[in-house]
């Protein structure tokens, strides 16, 4: 299959604020639990893992089925860079479809899941780093339901997106995700959706579909990552232009790395480390995922 480079696209879109009385409704109806929350960082790949059942959708299944069932799911895709920060806020998202040269099976795949405008004003209130815009025109994109159609079939569970702010350095997104650290405490999935390793101007396009295959600097910096993840030493990671060649290969641009820095700001105490998904495809990218928690 000719993988082809995703598309990736900037939208704007209006604000429009939910009534006060749903919105206390909401925050009122969605307590603080006895447990956190995981948080997640999953190396999503292909918009084919969306469709396909393989080693990387298996285990997003029995990821969900591992972890409490959440009130509701919050990603950070790859795939939504825009100028400012917006968060999805409609009742209910579309299903964007933002690749070409796929099969038409890809492009008719609906995740019908609602959204939670209520959710999304009390997290933009959480957020007091910049103002956050309510979106109404964005939706679901492959960042998003590739993975969580495999999590949660039923798509009876709010799913929401929070946007990635192309204008800002690294450090201000992992600050930024703490300020969404007291939805772990309500039940709230939240999910940084890329790929530590991203380079698509070096994949081996002869090895796409082959058994797991990383280019050496691939595979070293993959594990330089795990070990300064299982460390909880992150400067390295947020100041990722200090990494060398290897990091400037794996990392040519930030928008699939810059998800891991949310879930590393959302690393509570105590939180346990685990890895999943770890291997690496067609030389130059790596499907290794994170849970905290």
């Amino acid at each position: 299959m000719n993988r082809k480079k995703f598309i990736h696209s900037i939208i704007t879109g209006g604000f429009i604020m939910p009534g006060l009385s749903t919105f206390n409704k909401f925050t009122s109806d969605l307590k603080e639990q006895a447990h956190r929350m995981p948080v997640l960082f999953i190396g999503h790949g292909s918009p084919m893992n969306g469709i396909e059942d393989n080693e990387f959708s298996q285990r997003w299944t029995k990821m969900a089925k591992e972890i409490p069932t959440p009130s509701a799911v919050l990603v950070v895709s790859a795939h939504w860079f825009t100028k400012g920060t917006r968060i999805t806020a409609m009742d209910f998202p579309k299903t964007i479809h933002d690749f070409g040269g796929f099969p038409k099976a890809l492009f008719d795949v609906q995740y019908p899941a609602p959204g939670n405008p209520s959710l999304a004003l009390e997290t933009a209130t959480l957020i007091h780093t910049t103002p956050v815009l309510q979106d109404h025109d964005w939706g679901l994109d492959h960042g998003t339901w590739t993975i969580v159609r495999h999590m949660y079939p039923a798509a009876n569970i709010p799913v929401l997106q929070l946007s990635i702010d192309y204008s800002k350095g690294a450090r201000y997104h992992y600050d930024l995700a703490k300020e969404l650290y007291s939805l772990r405490k309500k039940g709230v999935l939240i999910i940084g959706s890329g790929n530590m390793v991203h380079n698509l101007g070096m994949v081996a396009w002869d090895k796409i579909d082959g058994p797991a295959y990383g280019y050496d600097w691939a595979l070293q910096l993959n594990e330089k990552f795990k070990d300064l993840i299982s460390s909880g030493d992150f400067n390295p990671l947020i100041n990722y232009e200090s990494l060398g060649k290897e990091g400037r290969l794996a990392i040519p641009t930030p928008e699939h790395y810059l998800p891991l820095l949310y879930t590393l700001g959302l690393k509570g105490e105590n939180d346990n480390t685990d890895f999943f998904n770890d291997k690496a495809v067609a030389g130059s990218l790596t499907m290794t995922s994170v849970k905290l928690g």
